[in-house]
């Protein structure tokens, strides 16, 4: 978990750039990629605590068995599920907000059982071990286009 935190922290640091746009790099502002990943790990949490975890059952995935192995999502290939959609309505303070609503989701995890999963439209179920992975490697991902977009 010690991870996450680190990430969410990354994240949080990040904020203060959030206006910034690089069109070569992102059509997205930093602050769009910091709202747009702690959404999907609202989204997440919430999916991993309804699920039932007598209804787990590991499956071979060949996509996620190729992410999971780099730790990286190429740049380009997918595109977000509409409710993982940042609105236009976040600033700084709002972004702030929700870093704080999700270090407490985060807190959520410890309580559940290993067999919780959500269903990845590309990845099939992950249980709550392969969740935590993802959402590492999702905000990552993220995290590294922001720095790309800061960088430029």
């Amino acid at each position: 978990m010690n991870k996450l935190d680190e990430l969410i922290k990354d994240l949080e640091n990040k904020i203060s750039k959030q206006e910034l746009v690089h069109h070569t790099i992102s059509k997205s502002s930093v602050g769009w990629h910091i709202e747009h990943t702690l959404l999907t790990i609202k989204v997440i949490i919430e999916a991993l605590k309804n699920s039932n975890p007598n209804r787990y059952k590991w499956k071979f995935n060949i996509a996620r068995f190729f992410i999971f192995t780099i730790n990286k999502i190429p740049r380009g290939r997918a595109q977000s599920p509409a409710s993982v959609q940042p609105a236009d309505s976040f600033n700084a303070e709002t972004l702030e907000n929700h870093v704080k609503i999700i270090i407490e989701k985060l807190k959520e995890l410890k309580n559940l059982k290993p067999n919780n999963y959500i269903e990845h439209p590309f990845f099939g179920k992950l249980n709550l071990k392969s969740t935590v992975k993802f959402i590492a490697i999702h905000t990552k991902h993220h995290i590294d286009i922001i720095n790309d977009i800061i960088k430029a």
